[in-house]
């Protein structure tokens, strides 16, 4: 049997795909992806990728360390458009092409979401009802727990013995619930972060000194800054609680042992495009650095989700709460985790000069 040529394969492939070389610019583009894109391949050649399309996604950063691992890289549920047609949902796989170091072969999948864009406010509102509905239980629970705490502990001031023990599992049992319940409160808090410029240093800074007397007492906490990062927009006390999380992480991660990295850099390549076209540059980049044994694979695709958790008695609430409030941010996070070295990298924008 007689192989077709790689042209005919190009040519072929019922996905939208092109090839970008080493500055993001496109070198090819199949007729899948002209058809899709509704672009022809001499209108899109030579051009930068990510200022032809508007792609939910940082596709520098994307790119770059395709390039780097030397890997595929697969990220889901990505709105694209090109600016004249509505945002349609994508997976992206963004893989090197043969021995050439720096082309990227990029495939898009649209998903068949015909109803999408009609049904995407009762989605958000169906899942601000839910959102709720856990607060307000979370919130009445609590009350009730309050008092069998209380009874407990009357209870023991008579009691001795296998009984006092008893007791003291209902109060800690109690308190165990109560903490978890707070926990659902506030990651059902919705109040929008109050932005104002803020020194990401002194945000790491805060966390650093909290975590060193706590969680992180027995570990070494390296700072890795650039101090000429000019501010970010942004909420102090949430940005607080994100690396306060990250860093628990971290910590819990390695087992109270090893060395967290806690790094700032300016990347200015980096840039996120929303559905309308518009793109905004997250050059600000911090990264949460740890030694541990890294995120097991079967949870890695889904790690931002609620109720997600590598640890046995984790509840999965906080990274996802990391990641509501990043996204509140207009910024972006991403883990890189193998084995020895696990790296959460968030990138916010910088603070507008009149704010």
């Amino acid at each position: 049997m007689t192989l077709p040529a790689p042209g005919i394969i190009w040519a072929s492939l019922p996905l939208p795909a092109l090839m970008i070389d080493g500055a993001d610019r496109v070198i090819e583009i199949n007729p899948a992806a002209e058809l899709f894109l509704n672009l022809s391949a001499r209108a899109l050649k030579g051009q930068v990728l990510g200022e032809r399309l508007a792609i939910a996604a940082p596709l520098e950063e994307i790119f770059a360390r395709v390039r780097k691992n030397r890997s595929a890289l697969f990220v889901n549920d990505v709105d694209l458009t090109t600016g004249e047609r509505a945002p349609v949902q994508c997976n992206l796989q963004a893989a090197p092409l043969g021995e050439d170091p720096q082309t990227v072969l990029l495939l898009i999948s649209p998903r068949e979401i015909a109803d999408r864009l009609g049904r995407a406010s009762q989605v958000k509102s169906a899942a601000r009802s839910a959102i709720g509905m856990a607060e307000m239980l979370a919130h009445e629970i609590k009350n009730p727990l309050a008092g069998i705490a209380g009874a407990a502990q009357l209870l023991s001031m008579s009691l001795s013995g296998d009984d006092l023990e008893l007791t003291d599992l209902i109060v800690d049992e109690t308190r165990r619930v109560v903490k978890l319940l707070e926990q659902v409160e506030q990651f059902g808090n919705v109040r929008p972060p109050e932005m104002k410029p803020v020194n990401i240093h002194d945000v790491l800074d805060r966390a650093r000194k909290s975590a060193a007397v706590g969680f992180g007492a027995h570990m070494l906490i390296v700072e890795d800054y650039d101090p000429s990062l000019p501010p970010t927009l942004g909420d102090a006390d949430q940005l607080t609680q994100v690396f306060l999380n990250l860093l628990k992480n971290a910590a819990e991660a390695a087992k109270g042992q090893g060395t967290i990295r806690l790094r700032s850099f300016y990347d200015y390549a980096l840039r996120l495009r929303g559905p309308d076209g518009n793109g905004q540059r997250l050059p600000l980049q911090i990264e949460v650095i740890d030694d541990g044994p890294g995120i097991p694979p079967d949870i890695a695709g889904a790690l931002f989700e609620p109720f997600v958790s590598g640890r046995e008695n984790g509840t999965g609430l906080g990274l996802a709460l990391v990641s509501k409030i990043i996204s509140e941010h207009n910024g972006w996070i991403s883990v890189d985790s193998v084995p020895g070295r696990t790296v959460f990298r968030i990138s916010l924008p910088v603070a507008p000069k009149e704010v």
